[in-house]
C-alpha cells in the first residue's frame, strides 16, 4: 500500500505539534535557514522574475504535449541502453521495482532522496519482501532511524534538534565507541558518512528520484547538496530512476533555465553542490556506472489533473519555497499534514492524490496570505487551488454541519446587500456597547473556537463598508 495518511486527523496533529517543545525549537530555524538566504540570492539576480515566467511557460508547454515528450523520452532511453517502465498507480510501481530487484538478486538497496518513493510506500514494500532499503541522504537516513516520514520535501529532518539526532546515533550505532564526541554537527556528519560508505559498497541496486527527465536526450537529473546521489547511481550494478510524469522537460536548454530558479528558491544557493546528469547504463570505456538502467515513471492520478482546475500544480519542481514561507507550516511543521507532501503544495496535491474526503482539512489550513504564490518559482496559484478544494468540500457536504450552516447563513445575507449592511451595523453597535467597559470579550456565543485561546476585541466605530462609503463621499 502507499504511504499511510493521518490527514483526516490534521487538527489533532496540529495541537500535538504546537505542544512539542523540540519541534517548536527546530522550526524556529526555518527563517534563518531558508527565507533570508533565498531573498539575498534572489536580490542578486535582476532577471529572476523573467526566469520564473520562462520556467512557467516551459512547463505549461510540456504539459500541453506531455504524451509526445513521454514517447520521445522513452525512445531516447532505449537508444542509450536503458528501459522505461510506466506505472499507473503505486501498487504497479512497487511491483515493477521489486521485480527488478529480484532479477538482480538484490538483498540491499541504497536510495537517494525521493518523494515519489515516500508516496508509494516503497521502503515498507521492499522490507516486507526481503530487500533492505537504506536511505543515504543524511536527512532521510536520520528519519529512517526514527521510523518517521520526512517533515519537509528538501530538508526531511528539519523538525529535529541536534540533541535528538545525537541521541538516535548513539542508540543505533552501538558498534562505535560510546564515549565518542558528537557535540558538533561535523562529528555527526562524519559518523553518518562512515556508516553509509559500507552500505554503498554492499548495495546490489541503487534507487534515485529525479528532479527532471529530459525528452531530448533520455537523461535524468538529480539536484542535491550531498554526494550520496552519485554513489547511489554509480556503484551498484543496477540503477533505478523513480519519477512521476510531470518531471518531464523538453530539452537541456529548457532545464538549464529552470535550474537557475530551483536552488535559489529552495536553499538560497545560486546552484546546488551536485547537479548530476544520468543517461543509460555504463558504456564501453566508462570508468564506472551501472550495468542496467531502469526508469519507472508513475502516474498515480496525475493524468487526471491535466486540463483541469489543478493542472498548474503539475508545474511544481519541489523546491519547498511555499512551505518555507508559510506561517501555518512554521507553526506546526510537516508531519501535522499527515501525508507525504506538507505545506501549501501539499494542501493542493494531497487531496488530488488521496481524495478531498481524506485530506479536506489541508486546504483549510491556510491564512491565504499569498506568500506561497509570491515566492513560487513556477508561479503556481496555490491559494486559488486551495479555494477550489474548499468549494468541492462544501459541495460534497464534507465540512462539519455548523460550518456549512454558518456559510449558508452568510450567503443568505451576502445575496441581499441592504439587509447585510443593516445587520452588520446592528451587530457592530450591539457588540461595541456590550464590550465598551473592558474593550474585549472573554467568551461569545458561536465564537468559542476563538475565545477558547484568546479574547475577542470589541468593535470600535462603524463597519468597514460604512467607513469606506463615508470616505468616498468626503473625497
Amino acid at each position: 500500500m502507499s504511504a499511510v495518511s493521518t490527514s483526516p486527523q490534521f487538527k489533532r496533529n496540529a495541537h500535538e505539534a504546537l505542544r512539542d517543545a523540540n519541534l517548536q525549537q527546530a522550526l524556529g530555524m526555518v527563517r534563518l535557514g531558508f527565507i533570508d538566504k533565498r531573498q539575498a540570492v534572489v536580490d542578486k539576480l535582476p532577471e529572476f522574475d523573467a526566469l520564473r515566467d520562462s520556467a512557467r511557460e516551459i512547463k505549461n508547454h510540456t504539459l500541453a504535449h506531455l504524451d509526445l515528450y513521454l514517447e520521445r523520452y522513452e525512445k531516447k532511453v532505449q537508444e542509450a541502453g536503458g528501459q522505461v517502465h510506466f506505472a499507473r498507480d503505486a501498487e504497479e510501481a512497487r511491483g515493477l521495482i521489486l521485480e527488478i530487484c529480484r532479477k538482480a538478486g538484490a538483498k540491499t538497496v541504497t536510495k537517494g532522496k525521493s518523494m515519489i518513493s515516500e508516496e508509494i510506500g516503497l521502503n515498507a514494500h521492499l522490507e516486507a519482501n526481503g530487500v533492505t532499503p537504506v536511505e543515504t541522504d543524511l536527512g532521510e537516513y536520520i528519519i529512517q532511524l526514527r521510523n518517521e516520514g520526512p517533515s519537509h520535501i528538501i530538508a526531511p529532518a528539519v523538525h529535529l534538534t541536534k540533541a535528538q539526532i545525537e541521541s538516535d546515533f548513539r542508540r543505533v550505532h552501538t558498534h562505535l565507541d560510546p564515549t565518542r564526541d558528537l557535540s558538533e554537527p561535523r562529528s555527526l556528519l562524519t559518523e553518518a558518512r562512515g556508516v553509509l560508505r559500507q552500505k554503498f559498497l554492499a548495495a546490489d541496486v541503487g534507487i534515485t528520484g529525479a528532479n527532471f527527465l529530459i525528452a531530448e536526450t533520455g537523461t535524468s537529473i538529480i539536484v542535491t547538496n550531498e554526494g550520496n546521489g552519485d554513489l547511489t547511481q554509480t556503484l551498484p550494478k543496477v540503477h533505478i530512476v523513480l519519477a512521476s510524469i510531470e518531471k518531464m522537460v523538453p530539452t537541456l536548454e529548457d532545464v538549464s533555465q529552470i535550474l537557475r530558479v530551483l536552488a535559489r528558491s529552495a536553499t538560497g544557493q545560486e546552484m546546488s553542490v551536485y547537479t548530476t546528469f544520468s543517461t543509460g547504463p555504463r558504456r564501453a570505456g566508462d570508468p564506472d556506472g551501472p550495468e542496467q538502467y531502469h526508469v519507472v515513471i508513475l502516474d498515480n492520478g496525475r493524468s487526471n489533473m491535466l486540463g483541469g482546475e489543478f493542472q498548474d500544480m503539475l508545474r511544481c519542481i519541489r523546491c519547498g519555497a511555499c512551505m518555507n514561507h508559510c506561517p501555518v507550516y512554521h507553526a506546526v511543521g510537516g508531519h501535522a499534514y499527515g501525508w507525504v507532501y506538507p505545506g501549501p503544495m501539499g494542501a493542493v496535491l494531497t487531496p488530488t492524490l488521496i481524495g478531498v474526503d481524506k485530506a479536506g482539512h489541508l486546504p483549510n489550513a491556510s491564512t491565504f496570505c499569498g506568500r506561497c504564490e509570491s515566492v513560487c518559482p513556477m508561479k503556481i496559484p496555490l491559494p486559488k487551488m486551495m479555494r477550489h478544494w474548499r468549494e468541492r468540500e462544501f459541495e460534497r457536504h464534507l465540512m462539519p454541519a455548523p460550518m456549512r450552516y454558518g456559510l449558508g447563513l452568510w450567503a443568505f445575507f451576502a445575496r441581499r446587500p441592504a439587509l447585510y449592511r443593516l445587520t452588520t451595523r446592528a451587530a457592530m453597535w450591539s457588540l461595541s456597547k456590550l464590550g465598551r467597559s473592558k474593550g474585549r470579550f472573554k467568551s461569545l456565543p458561536f465564537a468559542g473556537g476563538w475565545t477558547k485561546y484568546r479574547d475577542f476585541p470589541a468593535p470600535q466605530g462603524d463597519t468597514f463598508q460604512a467607513q469606506w462609503a463615508k470616505r468616498k463621499r468626503a473625497a
